[in-house]
């Protein structure tokens, strides 16, 4: 398995754009394929300043700042367009759906589809090569907000996703890491992982540097979003609701909901 080579592309506040890069010379990425989009000027910019050919647009879900500059690259560059087939997103040239692959050009590098379901009803993900790009279904120590699926679809998305190897690299597509360990210290105070990642991410954030990727280990271990099955996030949410909780998935709901009311 060849790991794969991204460069981010930081637009508007906080959102990266990832390049994967699918065919390098002399260490230097030639062409790439762009994930999410939101905004063009800044990826024509990366593409130009880098020397870099565009060759496919990879979408997770239909939000503006995730497909805003899909249209005008994929005009600038007659390339194709890959994005969830149960979104209607303007441009997609190859809909996409759970069980379902693409292979990049270039490397040859290869992508099952996810259908990740919560923060939108048709959310997908990118997985292959060890790597997930999950677009805002996962981000780092934390999930996507509920706009349209359920906390039963996300929390069922979310234990896809532990389902894969530890060592997968989490390619979200926002700087939340830092506000979102904050969370997470309310909900587990004494886990030393969640302590020792806030310090981590508090000089990555001092420093101008990015918290992502992650592995899904350090998710494991600190996102408790995905520690609805530990006592100690179990407690914390029945102190917070009042009421005992007799499912993960119950868990995942109040979890949810206490941090939506911090925000």
């Amino acid at each position: 398995m060849n790991m794969l080579n991204v460069l981010a592309v930081p637009a508007f506040t906080d959102n990266y754009i990832w390049l994967i890069c699918n065919e390098e010379k002399d260490n230097l990425c030639r062409r790439a394929a762009i994930v999410d989009p939101g905004d063009a000027e800044p990826v024509i910019d990366a593409l130009s300043e880098l020397s870099i050919t565009p060759t496919a647009i990879l979408i997770t879900h239909h939000h503006s700042d995730h497909v805003g500059g899909v249209s005008i690259l994929a005009e600038r560059y007659s390339i194709p367009v890959y994005g969830p087939a149960r979104e209607h997103i303007a441009g997609i040239t190859h809909p996409l759906r759970d069980g379902d692959h693409i292979i990049l050009p270039g490397k040859n590098i290869k992508f099952n589809i996810m259908d990740v379901p919560g923060h939108t009803a048709g959310h997908i993900a990118y997985h292959g090569h060890g790597t997930l790009f999950c677009g805002d279904t996962l981000f780092g120590a934390g999930s996507g907000r509920l706009f349209e699926g359920t906390a039963a679809q996300m929390h069922h998305s979310l234990k896809k996703i532990a389902g894969l190897p530890k060592t997968t690299l989490v390619y979200c597509a926002h700087e939340y890491t830092l506000a979102n360990l904050r969370f997470a210290m309310r909900v587990e105070p004494d886990n030393p992982d969640i302590r020792a990642r806030m310090l981590e991410a508090e000089r990555c954030w001092a420093h101008g540097q990015a918290t992502v990727p992650s592995t899904l280990e350090l998710e494991l271990r600190t996102n408790p979003f995905l520690r609805c099955n530990v006592p100690e996030v179990i407690e914390a949410a029945e102190n917070f609701s009042g009421k005992r909780l007799a499912s993960e998935e119950q868990v995942f709901t109040v979890i949810r909901y206490w941090k939506d009311s911090l925000d």
